[in-house]
């Protein structure tokens, strides 16, 4: 299966962000991709305005999702990213969605928080209180994750657990010292508790790194990308995935 994952800068302007990801879908797509992973909380971004996604969430019948799922409806990729959805009054939970075949097919509502580094995401967003489901991509089972959720190990290893044999991670890696370092040792990381591939989409810009990356399941990055609007692509295999996991058969251990 290939497998892509987008990076770019999100602007203040919800319309502009929506065709930019309609863009993406458009040339995975072509280039044959089954899944494409975008980054996380992608409505508006202001670095002046910490909140402006928030303030700017959507349900998800909203506008932006419906550009999104037009184009959807019109190819053949099962496409990941994460939105706020308005939960009450001046908050909204950061909602991952699948989108396949002009649908929503499965959401999740992000659990951890980034409450670190000095940042409060609770402050306007509200957590989420289910574990993420696993769902299937041109016969492989996808667990779903969010950013800093990439920081705790048990969500990865419930997912591989439960069938998972890749992870995929919206994000908005915020910058910061060593940021880049524990991005790409947690990346690894997660990949090898699991024996999972990874494929995480990151924003980039002046606040956040970008670098996405495709991990294989012993740890080894595949595909990668800097700090400038990017696609990346892996071809990823079962035979594999299972020659590894025959190898290294920490799930069963």
């Amino acid at each position: 299966m290939r497998v892509a994952a987008g990076q770019f800068i999100v602007t203040p302007v919800w319309r502009t962000n929506a065709q930019i990801c309609v863009a993406m879908m458009q040339q995975a797509a072509r280039e044959g991709a089954a899944l494409l992973v975008l980054p996380e909380a992608l409505l508006a971004r202001d670095d002046n305005d910490p909140d402006l996604s928030v303030k700017s969430a959507q349900t998800l019948d909203g506008e932006f999702l419906q550009l999104l799922l037009a184009e959807s409806a019109r190819n053949g990729l099962t496409t990941i990213l994460t939105l706020h959805v308005p939960s009450g009054e001046g908050r909204a939970t950061n909602t991952l969605v699948v989108l396949r075949e002009g649908k929503v097919i499965a959401h999740y509502h992000k659990l951890h928080l980034y409450d670190a580094f000095a940042m409060q995401e609770s402050r306007r967003v509200d957590p989420g209180w289910q574990i993420p489901p696993v769902i299937e991509v041109a016969g492989f089972r996808v667990g779903l994750m969010t950013c800093y959720d990439l920081r705790f190990p048990e969500l990865a290893l419930s997912l591989a657990l439960n069938g998972a044999q890749l992870l995929v991670l919206p994000t908005a890696w915020v910058k910061g010292p060593q940021k880049e370092h524990h991005w790409a040792t947690l990346l690894a990381a997660r990949a090898l508790d699991t024996t999972c591939y990874v494929v995480a989409a990151g924003e980039c810009g002046t606040r956040n790194i970008g670098q996405s990356r495709i991990v294989d399941p012993l740890g080894t990055t595949v595909a990668g990308a800097g700090s400038e609007p990017q696609l990346i692509y892996a071809d990823i295999s079962a035979d594999y995935l299972a020659r590894v996991r025959e190898r290294l058969p920490v799930l069963q251990n």
